[in-house]
């Protein structure tokens, strides 16, 4: 390997967005960074720690000191042709990885060494990603790279990127050489290898062995007297160390001055004290080697600017010393496992086990929350609430929960995204699993504790994005409990087809107005037994309608009797259910008693006595019952159909589009002409009906003859050639004279002399299919009928990209005025086929080309010949969106 002796004679800026902090495979994180030239001692050290064997395997020889010339060489380097990361744990580098670009090719030799007590943790692939990335912003497109045939190690590094790798053995070396362009194979590895080291360090969080509460006080009225009350309230199974440096003792349990002071090993400590003294607390915490902080202090980002700098440094030295952080101005972290009982927060009682996962941004929020989960017997496995959401976000939960065996559904309370783009592929993957159930509030403003780690997401995207995904979006903690308790406890339903039982014909018309509203079709009518039914007969006509095939999801609707207690009613309902044995395959809610939850007559003990599947949750009314119902229906739907694929439409040459962009940002161009706009739109195989420009009555005659009768006549204006009366727009032209006559109309109507001439598309119904950027989410893609009709309702529906080839089919359904499209009233049915396919080349579009910043195709006429794309303006620059690609990092 040759390096160049003056290293700085095409030096760069120092590349910043270089720089990362990496979670690890064992949950542990490191800060990556270019190497600068002050890093030389650091260097010199790392390579003592290193042993014998591995420099060795490095270098290929004994190498047992650096000299000085080698230091200089390694670590000055130009950003460019040679580029050097170093990995660093507190204060020191634990790895190191480079690459030299080998002349003036596009290929580049790479190379990394891990310290031996930091092999095995996932830092080689960590440091291969993130050279690939940066090898790929400087133009080079391959890897090569010389390992030892004995190193096996660092040749399944190698092997196991998800590159395609081409090998060659001569005398004990392998010669390994591979394009680092992204693979489907490489992402998916990389993204497996994230979703694994995210869960782990939440796992590591949430499974300590011994906690300490920093500031434990033995004023009741302090928070971190709270926070180790309930720590042993809840039984916590390991040691809880009180750090107090006044008292020697509190709650009768021995405190320690700091926490250097305790004489084992501390997993996760509670910081209750002010923000002010928290640096201070930090470093003791990280010479102490804690693995996870949850800081329930208040007066860091929330206070203004000062406070919000006192957290990000915090964070940066939590992470750079390989700890997480739940905060600050957090509720706590629980964990109901009978092995931890953990109960690290403010809230005084510890919630009932249970298959449910919960994440919460509000720490105020939160208490109301493990309140009412309580009351309404909705057992948890975990509950985070992450407060200013610092670190820790509910995308490191998703992580956790993806393959988290004691949680089966999930609770989301977001006021905003730290990274949406991740969120939406994360929940996505969930979903397709577990249930996803979200309030979103925050659409109008973000509290200020949030502000510094959250992005703004317009409604829009939001509503697209848990669309996408599968997400169950509620508007209320209230529904949200609802439709949790039914996932929790009963089966998703197979189809639509609802049967309802009841002893009040009143409360069964009511469920079956709001279960056919709700999209929910009537297994016949609703059955009612009569007020004066007994029981057993109650329970005999239950179970008459769970035992019959055309139904899908039960209802019963109960109101009790004066003379025989409704326990009763509620034990025969149980039991009625039980021998029917739908448990297994079909839901059922009721109203019974109008308790809220699971009461204890309907409850089906699980394998820890808590309410378990099966369980029949009841609601107060039958409406909440139904809508419960309803949103797990749609679920199941969205659920049960195919995930699709990611297709990319043939006949697309991307490496022309991306050349024609770049040349024209270059030249400062932003709206484009209709040349460059239909000349962009032919390389993703999107032709426009033709078309000519004109100045004249001459010229108009002489383009309408040249395009071929009939012909369209429509003005340049925007405003004038999509109003739907047509004043813009004179159709069906067959001949010189009727030419003719539109132009002097269109001339008189716009006071202009141009316009275009166009060739008569065949009859369809007119839709537009479009790009929207928000900024920070990315790329909607829209579709809509044209119309005022549809304007006026804002009947347009969103997509975001990528798109798979059902995200399409759904896009182009999802508009309630689809139907139209559908042979409504006798018509022909559009080619929905031929509608998808454009859709997915103008996604493609999308992906490729973030610079697209508008993109309108309208109109686009649909009929059963296909689609006919009549119309388009298309606006460039530069994207301020950061995508969902590249090496893994946190946020």
């Amino acid at each position: 390997m040759q390096d160049q002796p003056n290293a700085q004679t095409e030096q760069e800026s120092y590349p910043r967005q270089w720089e990362a902090d990496v979670v690890l495979s064992d949950g542990g994180t490191v800060h990556l960074r270019p190497i600068r030239p002050e890093d030389a001692e650091g260097l010199i050290a790392f390579h003592s720690r290193l042993s014998d064997r591995t420099r060795y395997f490095r270098y290929f020889g004994p190498y047992p000191r650096m000299p000085k010339r080698d230091v200089d060489r390694f670590s000055q380097v130009d950003y460019v042709k040679r580029v050097a990361l170093v990995a660093l744990l507190g204060d020191d580098i634990v790895a190191v990885g480079r690459f030299d670009r080998l002349g003036d090719q596009d290929s580049a030799e790479v190379a990394f060494v891990v310290q031996d007590e930091h092999q095995g943790r996932g830092l080689g692939s960590i440091l291969l990603e993130h050279l690939a990335a940066a090898a790929r912003e400087r133009g080079l497109r391959r890897f090569v790279a010389e390992v030892l045939a004995e190193n096996s190690t660092m040749v399944r590094v190698f092997r196991d990127a998800g590159y395609q790798v081409r090998r060659a053995m001569e005398e004990g070396v392998v010669h390994l050489e591979f394009d680092i362009d992204p693979t489907e194979d490489s992402v998916a590895v990389a993204r497996a290898r994230e979703q694994a080291a995210e869960a782990r360090s939440v796992h590591n969080l949430l499974h300590p062995r011994s906690v300490a509460v920093i500031g434990a006080s033995t004023d009741h009225a302090k928070i971190g007297h709270a926070v180790l009350t309930n720590l042993l309230t809840a039984d916590f199974a390991g040691p809880v160390y009180p750090v107090n440096p006044e008292h020697r003792s509190v709650r009768g349990v021995r405190a320690y001055p700091s926490v250097l002071d305790i004489p084992d090993d501390v997993d996760l400590a509670v910081v209750a004290i002010p923000a002010a003294g928290v640096d201070e607390v930090l470093d003791a915490c990280l010479a102490k080697g804690v693995k996870a902080l949850v800081i329930v202090s208040s007066g860091f980002s929330e206070a203004g600017p000062d406070g919000r700098e006192i957290e990000r440094r915090m964070v940066r030295a939590a992470r750079v010393h390989g700890m997480r952080v739940v905060g600050p101005n957090a509720l706590g972290v629980v964990n109901t496992d009978p092995g931890y009982r953990v109960n690290a927060t403010l809230a005084p009682r510890l919630p009932g086990r249970g298959r449910t996962g919960f994440f919460c941004q509000s720490g105020a929020l939160g208490v109301a929350i493990l309140a009412t989960a309580a009351e309404r017997g909705l057992g948890l496995s975990t509950f985070v609430s992450a407060g200013n959401r610092a670190d820790v976000s509910g995308n490191d939960l998703l992580q956790y929960w993806q393959t988290d065996p004691g949680t089966d559904v999930v609770l989301l309370y977001l006021e905003s995204f730290g990274n949406p783009r991740k969120f939406a592929r994360l929940a996505r993957r969930l979903a397709r699993t577990k249930p996803i159930v979200v309030v979103k509030s925050g659409r109008n403003a973000v509290r200020p504790g949030l502000a510094a780690t959250s992005v703004q997401v317009d409604e829009t995207s939001v509503q697209a994005l848990f669309d996408q995904s599968g997400v169950i979006r509620v508007e209320s903690v209230a529904e949200m409990f609802d439709t949790a308790l039914l996932l929790a406890h009963q089966p998703l339903p197979s189809g639509e087809r609802v049967a309802i039982v009841g002893n009040s014909s009143a409360l069964g018309m009511l469920a079956a107005d709001v279960a056919q509203a709700q999209g929910l079709e009537l297994a016949g009518e609703p059955v009612d037994v009569g007020a004066a039914a007994g029981p057993e007969e109650f329970a005999a006509a239950v179970r008459e309608a769970a035992l019959r095939t055309d139904v899908d999801a039960l209802v019963t609707v109960f109101a009790p009797p004066v003379a025989v207690p409704g326990t009763a009613y509620a034990r025969a309902l149980r039991e009625a259910l039980l021998e029917a044995r739908v448990a297994d395959n079909k839901p059922v809610v009721t109203t019974f008693l109008a308790a809220e939850g699971v009461p204890d007559e309907l409850a089906v003990p699980g394998a820890d006595g808590a309410p378990g599947r099966g369980s029949v949750p009841s609601y107060p009314s039958p409406e909440r019952a139904v809508l419960a119902l309803a949103r797990a229906t749609r679920y199941a739907r969205w659920r049960a159909a195919p995930k699709g694929h990611l297709l990319r439409p043939e006949g697309i040459d991307a490496e022309r589009a991306r050349g024609l962009v770049e040349v024209w940002l270059t030249d400062g161009l932003d709206r484009l002409t209709d040349d460059r706009t239909v000349e962009l739109l032919r390389c993703y195989g999107i032709e426009l009906v033709s078309f000519r420009r004109a100045n004249s009555p001459e010229e108009t005659a002489a383009a309408a003859a040249e395009l071929g009768y009939p012909v369209v006549l429509k003005s340049v204006s925007d405003k004038l050639r999509h109003r739907s009366d047509l004043v813009g727009v004179r159709l069906d032209l067959a001949g010189e004279e009727a030419v003719l006559g539109a132009y002097a109309d269109l001339r008189r109507v716009s006071g202009q002399d141009e316009v275009y001439v166009q060739r008569m598309a065949g009859r369809g119904t007119s839709c537009v299919i479009g790009l929207v950027e928000d900024p920070s989410f990315g790329t909607l893609v829209s579709f809509g009928l044209a119309g005022v009709a549809s304007e006026l309702l804002g009947d347009t529906a969103y997509r975001a990209v990528p798109l798979t080839d059902m995200d399409a089919a759904a896009l182009v359904r999802a508009p309630r005025a689809a139907p139209l499209l559908a042979g409504y009233r006798g018509g022909a049915p559009a080619d929905f086929g031929a509608l998808e396919d454009l859709v997915l080349r103008v996604a493609t579009l999308a992906e490729d080309l973030p610079e697209v910043r508008e993109l309108a195709l309208q109109p686009v006429l649909a009929s059963s010949d296909g689609v006919a794309v009549t119309g388009a303006r298309l606006s460039l620059g530069r994207s301020s969106a950061v995508p969902d690609t590249g090496p893994r990092r946190l946020r």
